[in-house]
């Protein structure tokens, strides 16, 4: 089974957090996370240092994504649809070029009738926009249509409440729900997680939170050194660390101090590579 497909048969919230390049992809997976998400605005952010406003296409974060696997391990990774999806013959071709570049599960918000039957390794979670402009009723009738079309999940943008939850999972019964706590959206507050799994929902994605503290940290750290010559006083991790994560012949072995040799690089557990 699709292993996206599984997370969202499960009774229980899997928090999936946005990765950017391999590093964060790595540093995900030794956080223990089981399953990672690749979202078209840290694409955007990463490779043209700007917001998306449309101008990544699907053919780049496929090549983004086949950058990601061999640091997954086979943890699944979910990606926007990005441009690329705009007729159903659009939408297949994009679909088999992710499953290609190892990714196992989409977020669409349209034209994924055909994903199913002509890509069916690929799992859809079918998301809607149309709280802000049509309410909780307009949202409703977009993922009865998506559950019909055939979608594993739907993700209904700006539902987060109790209330809402609870009306969408009484009119949509048996459909798991996915929710997204994005920066771009204002990071809305969600119930605990307990209360998630008994309305309905199974994932709940954090496409930007890593991105936005990895920025913030390098932010720091170039200011610091600005002004005080060096980044001492921002929280970093340590090299040795850093390179224990991804082993090679270059860092088997730390650098010999001054008139002494060089002595076997030191063991990290990775629970504790912040540290």
């Amino acid at each position: 089974m699709n292993a996206f497909r599984e997370l969202l048969s499960a009774g229980r919230v899997t928090h999936v957090p946005g990765v950017f390049d391999p590093l964060s992809a790595t540093l995900a997976v030794h956080a223990g996370h089981r399953a990672v998400h690749l979202a078209q605005a840290a694409v955007a952010s990463v490779m043209m240092g700007r917001p998306d406003i449309g101008y990544v296409p699907a053919t780049q974060l496929a090549d983004r994504a086949a950058t990601l696997g061999p640091v997954l391990g086979g943890v699944p990774l979910l990606a926007d649809a990005g441009p690329g999806f705009e007729t159903e013959r659009d939408a297949v071709w994009t679909a088999l070029s992710y499953q290609r570049a190892g990714i196992s599960g989409v977020v669409v918000t349209e034209m994924f009738a055909e994903l199913r039957s002509q890509v069916p390794d690929i799992a859809v979670i079918a998301r809607t926009n149309a709280y802000g402009t049509g309410g909780l009723d307009a949202v409703a009738e977009d993922c009865r249509v998506f559950a019909e079309l055939g979608a594993d999940a739907v993700l209904p943008a700006g539902v987060c409440t109790h209330g809402e939850l609870s009306l969408l999972q009484a009119t949509l019964p048996g459909v798991p729900l996915v929710l997204s706590r994005s920066e771009a959206a204002g990071a809305p507050d969600l119930l605990p997680d307990v209360q998630l799994a008994a309305l309905g929902v199974r994932l709940v994605l954090h496409p930007l939170a890593a991105l936005l503290a990895a920025a913030r940290s390098a932010s720091q750290a170039y200011r610091s050194i600005l002004t005080d010559g060096n980044a001492d006083a921002v929280d970093r991790m340590p090299w040795a660390a850093l390179t224990s994560l991804a082993p090679s012949p270059e860092s088997a072995a730390v650098p010999a101090p001054p008139g002494g040799a060089a002595g076997p690089a030191p063991v990290f557990v990775p629970a504790n590579l912040d540290t």
